[in-house]
Order: structure tokens, then C-alpha cells, then sequence
């Protein structure tokens, strides 16, 4: 399969929207991305332009974004990358969206600190059939009579 996969390092730029899909659990939010340069006459970093992507999360990822995402902080996100372009109503123009597909998502380290906490696995439903176990026990010994083996055998 040809996925354009990608990753990028950006600030959360709104809130996250979390809801739960008869599919799973799905959130979204944008991520300002802005590449900076150091400019060498004037002898500082500048900032460069700026582009905006909406990542989507899913399942376990969705509910760990909303539990820990919140605007302004900055974020690593890898993931597919999925470009949009449509005509809206009353538009000459084509409208584009850069959608990121998300696998991963953590708070970029060289900015701040995190405190990490592994989430609950979430518990697994019984299984409808349930066998029993075998019986795997041996049977009891019959109790040794009282005559030697050869004894039996003449009787």
C-alpha cells in the first residue's frame, strides 16, 4: 500500500473533540506546525511559515488524547497523512484539508516534562462458550487384597 506517512512536531492549537462512534471511540484536533529558521543577518531565529493539520485519533489512542492534550502544549504525531481538496458552495476556489491518520502521539520532551501513567487495559469480555475442564484426575487405586498375585491366579 502507497500511505504518505509522516511525522511532525507542532502545538495543539484546539481543544481536543472526543466522541464515541459506533466504530470506537474518535478524536480530533488541530496542530499548528511552524517551521523556524535561523536568519544570519539579523542573528536570530525566525519563525517561517505556518501549516495547520487536523489529527484524528482512534480507539484506545482517541481516549488517551483526550485525558492528556490540551491547547497549547506541544506534541510529536506520526501518522498517514490524507489531503482533502473540495468546492464549496459560492467558492471559485478548491478547498484543501491535510487530515493526519494518527498511530502515535506524545508530548515533545525537549519543551517540557510529562508524567507518565499506562492506561487500564480495558477488560475483555467472557467468551460465550465455556467448556468445562476434563476430568483429569486418575481413578483410586482398588485396595490390594490380602493374597499374592499368584494366589489369584490359582484360585
Amino acid at each position: 500500500m502507497n500511505e504518505t506517512v509522516l511525522c511532525v512536531v507542532g502545538n495543539v492549537a484546539t481543544r481536543p473533540v472526543y466522541r464515541e462512534l459506533p466504530s470506537g471511540p474518535s478524536a480530533r484536533f488541530r496542530l499548528a506546525v511552524t517551521a523556524r529558521y535561523w536568519d544570519r543577518e539579523k542573528s536570530v531565529w525566525t519563525d517561517g511559515h505556518t501549516n495547520f493539520f487536523t489529527v484524528w485519533a482512534n480507539r484506545q489512542l482517541a481516549v488517551n488524547v483526550a485525558a492528556s492534550v490540551e491547547v497549547g502544549q506541544p506534541l510529536v504525531v506520526q501518522g498517514r497523512l490524507k489531503v482533502r481538496t473540495e468546492v464549496r458552495e459560492g467558492q471559485q476556489q478548491a478547498w484543501a484539508s491535510a487530515d493526519i491518520d494518527a498511530v502515535t502521539i506524545g508530548h515533545d520532551l525537549t519543551r517540557g516534562t510529562a508524567a507518565f501513567r499506562r492506561s487500564a487495559k480495558p477488560e475483555t469480555p467472557p467468551r460465550a462458550e465455556v467448556r468445562p475442564e476434563p476430568q483429569w484426575e486418575t481413578p483410586p487405586a482398588e485396595p490390594e487384597s490380602q493374597h499374592s498375585p499368584e494366589e489369584a491366579l490359582v484360585t
